[in-house]
C-alpha cells in the first residue's frame, strides 16, 4: 500500500512539474514576442527622433542633480566646517570631520572639495580652502 502511495505521489509531482515547464515555455514564448515588438517600436520611435533633428541631443541636464539641491550631503557639511575653520588644509579638514584613516571618506571630501572649488563655492588659496 506505501508502495502504492509513494508511486502515486511520484506520478502527481511529475505530471505537475511538467505542466509548469510547460506554462514557463509559454510565457518564455509570450516574453520573446513581446520584446520583438518592444523592439520593433522603439526601432520606429528612433526614426522619428533622427527625423526630427533629436538623435544627436544630449540628455537633459535637468535631471542631474545640483549642489543646491544636496541637503545633508558631504558637501553641506565640508563648507560648514570651513567656514567655521576660516581657511583649512585638506589634513585639516579630515580631522574636524573625524575622517582621517577612514579611505571612503577621504576619497569622498576628495571629490566633493573638487566639485565646490568647480563650482566656485571653495576658493584655494596658499594650500587652504575658504569658502568662496
Amino acid at each position: 500500500m506505501q508502495t502504492n502511495v509513494l508511486a502515486e505521489t511520484q506520478a502527481f509531482i511529475t505530471k505537475q512539474r511538467e505542466a509548469l515547464l510547460a506554462q514557463r515555455e509559454t510565457i518564455f514564448t509570450l516574453q520573446a514576442d513581446l520584446q520583438r515588438q518592444l523592439d520593433d517600436v522603439n526601432g520606429m520611435l528612433a526614426k522619428f527622433d533622427v527625423f526630427e533633428g533629436k538623435a544627436a541631443r544630449q540628455p537633459r541636464s535637468s535631471t542631474r542633480r545640483t549642489s543646491a539641491a544636496r541637503s545633508g550631503s558631504k558637501r553641506d557639511e565640508l563648507l560648514k566646517v570651513i567656514r567655521e575653520g576660516g581657511g583649512l588644509t585638506r589634513g585639516e579638514i579630515l580631522e574636524k570631520m573625524g575622517l582621517r584613516g577612514n579611505k571612503s571618506g577621504e576619497m569622498s571630501v576628495s571629490n566633493a572639495l573638487t566639485a565646490l572649488t568647480k563650482g566656485n563655492q571653495v576658493a584655494r588659496r596658499d594650500g587652504k580652502y575658504h569658502a568662496a
